[in-house]
């Protein structure tokens, strides 16, 4: 501009400067009364937990005031995805006030193991309430609930009949009509490193094959937009994690998307791949103890089944009892355990990248 001048610019940059000052402190802000909100009871003790969560369910927060109820140490919460979780910690390092880490996926959960962000922890109750498969052989994480990788699909579009597991996608027949997520997704990820370990490598890399030279269309970004998508008939099968159906059943996200899922069939394979929500006591933690109590309690059957009930997922040692979830299906866990999935993560990437997988 002509008429601009050295001081009209200075003026500028300043207001931008307060601005973006002002955007941090009101992101600043916000975090401190998530954390803060949950201070309870009032009578509670001066005893405390910092959890950094990526389960980003309100619900959890019940589960939480139970806890502190009960013990009378007060629950303070960060919640944020799962990756942007990891990435803090490993910038805080030291310094960091994380007691409790809570993540979903088996890739996360043991990257944050190898990351060396946690802590091994010897707790009797965790050796008892969390099932060998889905804990951490070295102790540094244990499952909390269970999530069951299932099959979705419109019977106007497929035969439905002639699928029965994930390696069914890659039936030249559903040429054009199997819709995936993204390579991003740790649930994909963990699918394909499950069948690492099932199948073995050349297997795997056949079925990737035959799986994505079917694919309709650009990758999706989540799991609902997948079942949108089978149920608008745009693909006619696709992979997500049973409890967004059960979610957009229930009405969580609206009548729409209710009627959505109405219109698709859940196909669950025998045996099935089942990832986990999990948690484990962070490196750093100043309190440690109120940390492992905590942890013990969310892992407990009235702990996991309070957390896994109201968001359709499974606790670790029954099937959610909610009417939607129970149409759904009986599902037998395949014998893949949480380790083998993270070990194999890294393999099932490269595979998926050689692939096509976007």
């Amino acid at each position: 501009m002509s008429g601009t001048t050295d001081m009209d610019r200075v003026t500028v940059d300043t207001k931008i400067k307060k601005v973006k000052k002002l955007r941090k402190f009101f992101y600043s802000a916000l975090t401190l009364s998530i954390v803060f909100n949950l201070n309870i009871p009032a009578n509670s003790t001066q005893r405390e937990v910092k959890v950094y969560s990526g389960r980003h369910y309100n619900t959890d927060r019940g589960v939480y005031k139970r806890f502190a109820e009960e013990t009378g140490i007060k629950v303070r919460l960060i919640e944020a995805a799962g990756i942007s979780l990891i990435e803090r910690l490993k910038r805080e390092g030291q310094n960091s006030q994380a007691d409790l880490i809570l993540l979903v996926d088996a890739a996360r959960i043991t990257n944050a193991a190898k990351a060396n962000l946690l802590q091994p922890i010897d707790s009797e109750n965790l050796q008892n309430d969390v099932p060998i498969s889905l804990r951490d052989p070295g102790k540094q994480w244990y499952a909390l609930t269970r999530r069951v990788r299932v099959l979705v699909a419109n019977p106007k579009v497929v035969d439905i009949n002639k699928i029965n597991d994930y390696t069914d996608l890659a039936d030249p027949s559903l040429k054009g009509k199997v819709c995936l997520r993204n390579r991003k997704s740790p649930y994909n990820q963990s699918l394909v490193a499950n069948q690492i370990v099932n199948k073995g490598e050349e297997a795997t890399k056949n079925w990737l094959s035959g799986m994505i030279s079917n694919v309709s269309q650009p990758f999706f970004p989540g799991d609902i937009a997948i079942v949108r998508a089978v149920a608008k008939k745009k693909c006619g099968v696709g992979i997500v994690n049973h409890y967004y159906v059960a979610r957009m059943l229930a009405g969580v996200n609206g009548r729409r998307d209710a009627l959505y899922a109405k219109r698709v069939n859940v196909l669950t394979p025998n045996p099935a791949h089942v990832n986990i929500s999990a948690g484990g006591v962070a490196k750093y933690s100043r309190n440690k103890k109120e940390a492992i109590k905590l942890l013990e309690f969310l892992a407990s059957p009235k702990g996991s089944k309070g957390i896994a009930a109201p968001t359709f997922e499974h606790p670790l040692k029954e099937v959610n009892q909610n009417p939607i979830v129970q149409n759904f299906g009986d599902f037998t866990p395949d014998s893949v355990t949480v380790q083998q999935l993270g070990d194999f993560n890294s393999q099932a990437i490269t595979l998926m990248k050689s692939a096509g997988w976007d």
